[in-house]
């Protein structure tokens, strides 16, 4: 085992969260080194640049701020200092303009994620003020060097191609992530290391994510549909402690049940009646832009000859997974039956059984809680080590609320940590 001499700062992460972090310490002049189990840093990142890095969004502050559920009021305080616009002029120091699109989201000019972080990277490299940051590639965090519960927090424990080291630090910054995507690197394997020293953790749970229909597909229908779009559409849903969920928009039909962006706004309220009830019923509207009244009136007209299919088309445009949807899941009594059908096209029940697994999800709820650190985002059991980033306690909609929530709070913690080495010895 290698014993490394001890330094000034470490950063456990090298997404954004834990970059932001080193560069607050770095910005005060301490030398920063930034492990991380991944060959490059910045994976989770990139992936999200791939359609278009979402980087924020330009709605107003208290509104973006009230984005992140239970933990809304805790992460505007994080947004105060450092939000959408903040966010937008850090990008633009670093090279990188940006631009409001037509739903209000914010992204680069180019709209990739590589320029933004090649151009960041660099200048942590070659700061034109401060101190250098050392990144230290395939290093995977173990836990603590010491065993005892009761030591310090700031020694640490990796694994790399070169064996095993112990680093120690006068401050840490846990930046690790979430568990989804764990190919990418985040794991949620640092859960368990901090609960044994302590540390209040809030079990993980997929965010963002599609879920399964009880009792599932059937055959004909997964081989026809599976990846369909369901465009203009709604769904409504009623979560288990009575908040109503109405939006339009569109989501996709899943092998095994249903996913996408309508799909993952509704995701925290239909998750957690799953965790209450055991399954969650949404109702989906086929056609949102029709009046029920309409809709039944265009059912009932006459077909002569023709069959229902080309009935549903010719008078209502249902066709396609629309169509495939409504046979699935309608009895052949109740199609041949007008008002039940109408109905159905207007809510059309969806019977939810689970989320999907974690590690499909776009993000992850749950991590180390608020009460657990102090305004800093010191652990309150360990001093000395900071937490930022998805491993958090909050979750949030997809829009660049995630990617904003993360940096704002590698930045609180960066500059909490530089904070904490400036204060005297013993204080």
């Amino acid at each position: 085992m290698n014993e490394q001499a001890a330094t000034t700062a470490i950063v456990v992460g090298a997404g954004p969260a834990g970059l932001m972090a080193a560069e607050q310490l770095s910005a005060a002049g301490h030398a920063v080194h930034v492990y991380d189990a991944m060959p490059s840093a910045g994976r989770k990142f990139l992936l999200a640049g791939i359609g278009g890095l979402n980087l924020t969004h330009s709605e107003p502050a208290a509104q973006f701020g009230s984005r992140f559920g239970a933990r809304s009021a805790a992460v505007a305080a994080l947004l105060q200092d450092f939000g959408a616009q903040q966010l937008r002029d850090w990008a633009g120091a670093l090279g990188v303009d940006t631009f409001v699109g037509s739903s209000g989201r914010v992204f680069p000019v180019g709209m990739k994620a590589a320029p933004l972080l090649r151009a960041w990277l660099h200048r942590l490299r070659h700061p034109a003020q401060g101190a250098a940051v050392r990144l230290h590639m395939r290093h995977r965090w173990t836990g603590w060097a010491n065993a005892c519960a009761d030591a310090a927090g700031t020694s640490l424990r990796f694994e790399s191609p070169q064996g095993t080291s112990v680093v120690s630090a006068d401050v840490v910054v846990l930046a690790l992530g979430g568990a989804s995507w764990a190919k990418l690197g985040s794991t949620g394997a640092w859960v368990q290391p901090l609960r044994e020293r302590g540390v209040d953790v809030a079990s993980l749970v997929p965010a963002n994510c599609g879920f399964d229909v009880a009792a599932g597909w059937s055959a004909h229908f997964v081989q026809r549909f599976a990846g369909a779009p369901l465009k203009s559409v709604a769904i409504r849903f009623c979560g288990a402690g009575g908040e109503v969920f109405a939006r339009q928009g569109e989501c996709v039909a899943t092998a095994t049940g249903v996913e996408g962006s309508l799909v993952y706004a509704a995701s925290a309220l239909l998750r957690d009646a799953i965790a209450s009830k055991g399954e969650a019923t949404l109702f989906l509207d086929l056609l949102p832009g029709l009046s029920a009244e309409r809709v039944l009136a265009e059912v009932a007209h006459p077909r002569g000859s023709r069959s229902l299919s080309s009935h549903l088309k010719s008078r209502l445009g249902i066709e396609g997974v629309k169509a495939g949807l409504l046979y699935e899941r309608l009895a052949r009594e109740d199609m041949a039956q007008p008002p039940r059908l109408a109905a159905a096209i207007k809510a059309l029940p969806l019977r939810l059984s689970a989320p999907r697994p974690i590690d499909e999800a776009i993000s992850s709820a749950g991590g180390v809680r608020f009460e657990a650190m102090d305004t800093r985002l010191m652990l309150r059991q360990l001093p000395g080590v900071f937490c930022a980033g998805e491993m958090l306690d909050w979750e949030a909609p997809t829009g660049g609320y995630l990617l904003t929530a993360c940096m704002a709070s590698g930045r609180a913690a960066g500059q909490g940590a530089a904070a904490y080495l400036a204060q005297p010895a013993g204080a």
